[in-house]
């Protein structure tokens, strides 16, 4: 028989809240496409993510267009019409992952396209890889719609499928919304590898010859303005519209040096609304005209003949 005191305590028991249930998986693929594949449009009632892990693809959902660089992934909502494409130059590497879940905190990803943080990959990873282990895993038929178990599917395979997929959504999740503490003045070299830096910069890039807004910067990458802002200059150490700025003022030198360029169609070639405000920005950077500077470019030319 027992003995009990009667200042022995009494335990409670906390029922486990969970943010977000994976109810039941549908498919999971990984392909490997050739770079002309297309796929037939589709909508179902359960929701879909696409992670480009080589190369980048063309989707729709919706009737919009949305290109998927490497690293990124996108969420399907339920009934969602979507499509998916290779970018018709080079052969991409797909994982395509679809299950239901009931859960409110879904509709945070409604919309969705996120450049992963490596410790998101890792999750998405292991769901890939605890499920080639319980499931016949589709690597060539986009077409698959069951998931068929293999013959001796490891032990609690299925599970942990379903448990790698939360803890890949929480941590999404996670990414997006938490602000690290603190505010930074200095930043280091390491900082320029935050996958959301890294984005950033890239679309910069991209966009050197052009417009670039703030809120198409928003858009993209589904942040707020003022954690952009943040975020970006507590790793560059300058603020997001000089940095862009300065890159383009880079280029202006580099087409100025290269000769038979005018100062008016560098202006316009870098989307600048007119010569005199291109010329003030051009000599904020460089400390002359763009004027003096292709001259200077000119006469340095001359004396290395």
């Amino acid at each position: 028989m027992p003995y009990y005191t009667k200042s022995m305590k009494k335990y409670f028991c906390r029922k486990i809240e969970n943010l977000l249930v994976i109810n039941k998986l549908v498919t999971l693929h990984y392909f490997a496409f050739d770079k002309d594949f297309r796929s037939r449009g589709e909508a179902h009632d359960f929701w879909e993510i696409v992670y480009a892990d080589k190369e980048s693809l063309v989707c729709t959902a919706d009737g919009r267009e949305i290109f998927l660089r490497e690293g990124e992934a996108l969420f399907h909502k339920p009934n969602e019409y979507h499509t998916l494409s290779a970018n018709g130059k080079k052969d991409p590497c797909v994982l395509i992952a679809s299950f239901v879940s009931r859960s409110e905190a879904m509709r945070f990803f409604e919309g969705r396209q996120v450049m992963l943080p490596p410790e998101c990959k890792r999750f998405l990873y292991d769901v890939l890889e605890e499920g080639k282990r319980t499931f016949d895993v589709p690597l060539c038929d986009p077409d698959a719609k069951k998931m068929e178990l293999l013959p001796s599917p490891v032990l609690g395979g299925q599970q942990l499928v379903k448990n790698y997929l939360e803890l890949f959504l929480i941590s999404v999740m996670r990414a997006l919304t938490e602000v690290p503490p603190g505010e930074r003045t200095l930043s280091s070299r390491g900082d320029w590898n935050r996958p959301l830096v890294q984005y950033i910069l890239q679309m910069m890039q991209e966009h050197l010859r052009g417009h670039l807004s703030v809120d198409e910067i928003c858009e993209q990458t589904k942040y707020s303005r003022s954690y952009i802002f943040r975020e970006f200059k507590s790793a560059v150490g300058e603020s997001l519209i000089n940095h862009f700025n300065r890159m383009k003022m880079q280029e202006a030198a580099r087409m100025l040096s290269a000769g038979g360029n005018s100062v008016k169609s560098v202006s316009e070639a870098l989307g600048f609304d007119t010569p005199n405000y291109f010329a003030r920005t051009f000599r904020q950077f460089e400390g002359m005209t763009p004027s003096q500077y292709r001259a200077a470019a000119k006469t340095r030319e001359g004396a290395d003949v």
